[in-house]
C-alpha cells in the first residue's frame, strides 16, 4: 500500500518550528497520513502557494487574495502581532513622515511587511532581498531603512538601530485590532472535512508544545539564528499566541480590514471573501 504523504511548508524560524513540533515528531498525527515537512523562507513558500504545490503551507497574510481560489484560510496557526510587528530600522534619525523617495530594504514582494509598508509610507523606493540581509543593508548604508521581520524585531536595539515605526503599534492604534502577518492555509482539492481536520491537528501540535514548552522551545530554537532559550522562548510566545490557536472574531475582523485596506488602496485587484476551517 502507498504512502499517504502531505507536505507542510513552513519557514525555518523558532515560532514555526515550535507550532509544527507534535506534527514533526508524530506527537500528533493526520490519520495515517505521513508529513513531510518542506523549510523554506516565506518569500518561497509564497511563490510555491501561488503554484499549489504544497498541500499545507505557511504564507504572508498578504499573498491570500493571490491563491483565494487554491486555499483555504486555517483557523489555526495565524501569526499575529498585539501592538507589536515588523519594524522599519535606521541609522539616521528618521520618522515616518520623511521615509519619501528614501531606499527601504524589504523582505520580499509578498510579504505582509511589504503590504504594511505599502499602507502606511508613500512614494519609498522598495529595495527587495533576504530578510537577514536586510539589517546588513541598513548598517552598510546601502539602504536608508530596512523592514525587519523575525528574530530582528528583538534584537535591533542591541545591534544599534532606531526604530523608525513597528507596524503593530501602529495598526493597535488605529484599529485596536491584533495584526495578521502570516496564516497558515490547506489546499482546497482535499476537501472541507480534510481541511477541517488539519486545522484540529495544528491545534493540538501547538497545544502539545506548550505541554512540553522546554523540549519544544530548544527545538525551535535550532531555527533561531543566534537567540538563546529565554529570548527564544520570548519570541515564541508573541507569535504563538492564543490568536494562533484559534484566531476567532477578532482575528477575523483584523484579516478582513487589512484586505480592505490593501482593496482600497490598490494593492490588491479585488475584494477577500474570509471563510476560515
Amino acid at each position: 500500500m502507498d504512502t499517504k504523504i502531505l507536505h507542510v511548508g513552513h519557514s525555518p524560524d523558532p515560532d514555526d518550528a515550535f507550532m509544527f513540533y507534535g506534527l514533526a515528531f508524530d506527537f500528533v498525527k493526520i490519520d495515517d497520513y505521513k508529513i513531510k515537512h518542506v523549510l523554506e523562507d516565506i518569500q518561497s513558500l509564497n511563490i510555491r502557494a501561488m503554484k499549489g504545490e504544497l498541500e499545507i503551507t505557511a504564507i504572508s497574510a498578504h499573498v491570500y487574495p493571490y491563491v483565494e481560489d487554491k486555499y483555504y484560510i486555517m483557523r489555526t496557526g495565524a501569526s499575529m502581532g498585539i501592538g507589536y510587528g515588523p519594524i522599519v530600522i535606521s541609522k539616521m534619525d528618521l520618522d515616518l513622515n520623511n521615509l519619501k523617495n528614501k531606499k527601504i530594504a524589504h523582505p520580499g514582494d509578498f510579504t505582509t511587511a511589504t503590504l504594511l509598508a505599502k499602507i502606511y509610507i508613500d512614494d519609498f523606493i522598495p529595495v527587495a532581498m533576504p530578510f537577514d540581509e536586510i539589517m546588513n543593508a541598513v548598517e552598510s548604508g546601502e539602504v536608508d531603512a530596512g523592514i525587519v521581520i523575525h528574530e530582528g524585531q528583538i534584537t535591533y536595539e542591541q545591534l544599534g538601530f532606531n526604530k523608525i515605526v513597528d507596524f503593530g503599534e501602529l495598526w493597535q492604534k488605529e484599529t485596536d485590532l491584533p495584526l495578521p502577518l502570516g496564516l497558515d492555509v490547506v489546499r482546497k482539492d482535499l476537501g472541507l472535512e480534510m481541511a477541517q481536520l488539519i486545522s484540529c491537528k495544528l491545534r493540538e501540535s501547538i497545544e502539545y508544545g506548550y505541554k512540553n514548552l522546554n523540549d519544544a522551545v530548544n527545538y525551535a530554537l535550532k531555527f533561531g539564528r543566534g537567540l538563546d532559550f529565554q529570548l527564544g522562548e520570548k519570541f515564541i510566545k508573541m507569535y504563538v499566541n492564543d490568536l494562533t490557536i484559534d484566531m476567532g472574531k477578532q482575528g477575523e475582523e483584523a484579516l478582513k480590514l487589512l484586505f480592505d485596506k490593501a482593496y482600497r488602496k490598490g494593492l490588491i485587484k479585488n475584494p477577500v471573501n474570509v471563510f476560515l476551517v
